[in-house]
């Protein structure tokens, strides 16, 4: 069994330190023979030993009378999509790639979908009266004769990832009750008048279609990996649009008749004045999502436009596994250097980009590093994003007057070790995180600016004493989010200057950076032809030190701040995403998309 190298792999060792390397290697060892460790038993305990034996052994006995493959998929000692592969050489029929060969219309209406989902198949195509049937497991024999009986065809079968079927059929189970949904509203709209009152129309809480196409849509977001949903009212219809990886595509179009139906089934989930159209309102939906296996805390916020009243939905996922510091995309040395300051007992760290750029969630990494039994973590958050056992969490409550700097007060006599602030937005709050800082506490925390000196300005700006922001800073990590180049098909490729202007790239860098390999997106069905799939942070840290403190203290202007910074081996934000776009796991396109030149 040989290991192919990975071209990203060698474009990340050419960088030396580079942030990206260790997640490059990793695509590598993924994406060469380590897919195909199901192929035989004799290749996984050959001499190199890739599984140990004894791993291997408690695989067996996990997997009982079941599928060995599926036990090590399980183990994590293989790929989907390699189980399938290898099924398909061991039993001698074709592996069918479900994102490149979609299944026909014709072919899926031969056998039921119930049929299909109990014996885990789908069928592809149908030509000449042969229907080609993908399987995920060949040798379940009572699953082939269930679906020779279920349909009048010649059945052929392959080969297909288990997963890659499980989706499909998810995702056509949406569609039926989509399709299902709009024919009884245009039965329910025969009866109904368009021209009634808005205030008097169907709420459509008791209407069973209506409430699948709404249930439809968030499952649907849910299975995508969406952080949030739109219905925004057009003239003839209400546009749905998810936005996933931080960019927003537009899903489907409702019919204009059904949009009162949606938005006041939306109002009634989250517990709004259905008959109140006329000003912004807002509520949260708790629901647990089974079928995508997710628990979802929905906050919804209606606004009224020219053409209708207008809801989104942020979506956050409860059930997510708490992030760590090495899950970020941080850079070795940033990691290092980080993980040795959060162990600090006085100080404070700072996050700051702007809104969706990952900062509450870098905050959580390092409280999830820093959460011990010995020491008091205490959080206030807008809102609870994930629940981390041992740490007394508080929830901002306007309502009840609980803010950010009334509860900090409040945290201040709990006897705390840590603070987390969700962010830091007036003087007050400032003021009372930078003091906490210098008085036996460690204090993490955001804040909206666009680099990582800009941090020490703003504090000042918002009323902070120099002498304090000085005194109390530790280091403050600037940060973006970008898109990650879709690992199936992205290609590499030398830019030329040209190009590197294209992206809006200032002439003097593109000109620095001319010959230097990097991938770009193509796009292919795994990634919706976007060309990304997932996010990757962009970072720049700021430490503080003896000459950096002086400057915060004496209110110093910004550039000098800057100068004193990168003297001190602070990277700028473009320099870390180039070394990521070099790695393959970014582009350059999408790195001057969100990084500011």
């Amino acid at each position: 069994m040989t290991l192919k190298p990975s071209g990203r792999l060698r474009a990340a060792k050419a960088l030396g330190d580079d942030p990206g390397a260790d997640e490059a290697a990793e695509n590598g060892r993924i994406g060469g023979s380590f897919a195909t460790l199901a192929d035989l038993v004799a290749d996984l305990i050959s001499p190199i030993e890739i599984i140990p034996r004894d791993r291997l052994a408690a695989a067996k006995a996990r997997a009982g009378v079941g599928s060995l493959a599926e036990a090590l998929a399980d183990e994590g000692y293989a790929q989907p999509d390699g189980i399938a592969r290898s099924l398909a050489r061991r039993h001698g029929l074709p592996y069918i790639d479900l994102e490149q060969q979609r299944p026909s219309g014709d072919a899926l209406e031969q056998i039921p979908l119930r049929a299909l989902k109990r014996v885990t198949a789908i069928p592809v195509s149908l030509q000449d009266g042969r229907l080609l049937v993908a399987l995920a497991d060949p040798a379940n024999i009572l699953a082939i004769d269930e679906l020779r009986l279920a349909t009048r065809h010649h059945l052929d079968l392959g080969i297909a990832g288990r997963e890659d079927i499980v989706s499909e059929l998810e995702r056509l189970e949406r569609a039926s009750e989509v399709y299902e949904t709009q024919s009884a509203m245009e039965e329910f709209e025969v009866v109904g008048d368009d021209d009634g009152d808005d205030l008097e129309a169907e709420d459509g809480v008791s209407d069973a279609p209506l409430v699948r196409l709404v249930n439809s849509i968030i499952m649907q977001a849910a299975s995508d990996g969406a952080s949030d949903i739109h219905f925004e009212p057009q003239g003839d219809s209400l546009v749905v649009r998810n936005r996933v990886d931080g960019v927003l595509t537009e899903q489907q179009r409702i019919p204009r008749r059904m949009s009162s139906g949606v938005t006041t089934r939306l109002k009634v989930l989250a517990k709004l004045d259905i008959a109140e159209r006329r000003r912004p309102q807002d509520g949260r939906i708790s629901l647990n999502a089974t079928a995508v296996g997710r628990l979802l805390d929905i906050r919804v916020a209606t606004l009224p436009t020219v053409e209708g009243e207008q809801v989104v939905m942020r979506l956050i996922d409860k059930s997510r596994s708490i992030p760590t510091l090495e899950s970020l995309g941080l850079s070795e040395t940033m990691r290092a250097q980080i993980s040795q300051m959060i162990f600090k007992p006085t100080g404070a760290l700072l996050s700051t980009g702007p809104t969706g750029s990952g900062k509450s969630t870098t905050l959580y990494a390092s409280l999830a590093q820093i959460n011990r039994p010995e020491i008091n973590v205490m959080t206030v958050e807008d809102p609870v994003e994930y629940r981390l056992p041992g740490i007394n969490q508080i929830q901002i409550n306007v309502k009840a007057e609980l803010t950010f700097a009334s509860a900090l007060r409040s945290i201040l006599r709990s006897d705390p070790d840590v603070i987390m602030v969700g962010e830091i937005r007036d003087a007050e709050t400032a003021k009372m995180a930078i003091e906490s800082a210098l008085t036996g506490h460690f204090v993490l925390s955001t804040l909206h600016t666009n680099d990582a000196p800009g941090a020490i300005t703003r504090l000042n700006e918002m009323g902070v004493e120099p002498f304090l922001t000085g005194s109390a800073v530790s280091a403050i990590l600037a940060q973006r989010l970008a898109r990650r180049l879709c690992t199936n098909c992205c290609e590499m490729y030398v830019p030329t200057v040209d190009e590197l202007l294209a992206a809006r790239i200032a002439p003097e860098t593109a000109q620095a950076r001319e010959g230097m390999v990097v991938y770009r997106k193509v796009g292919c069905p795994r990634c919706n032809r976007s060309g990304y799939k997932g996010r990757i942070g962009i970072f720049q840290l700021l430490i503080m030190n003896d000459e950096l403190e002086s400057l915060a203290a004496a209110d110093a202007p910004r550039d000098e701040i800057d100068r004193a910074a990168f003297a001190a081996g602070m990277r700028s934000l473009w320099d870390d995403g180039i070394a990521k776009a070099a790695a393959g796991l970014t582009s350059v396109e999408e790195l001057a998309r969100v990084v500011a030149q």
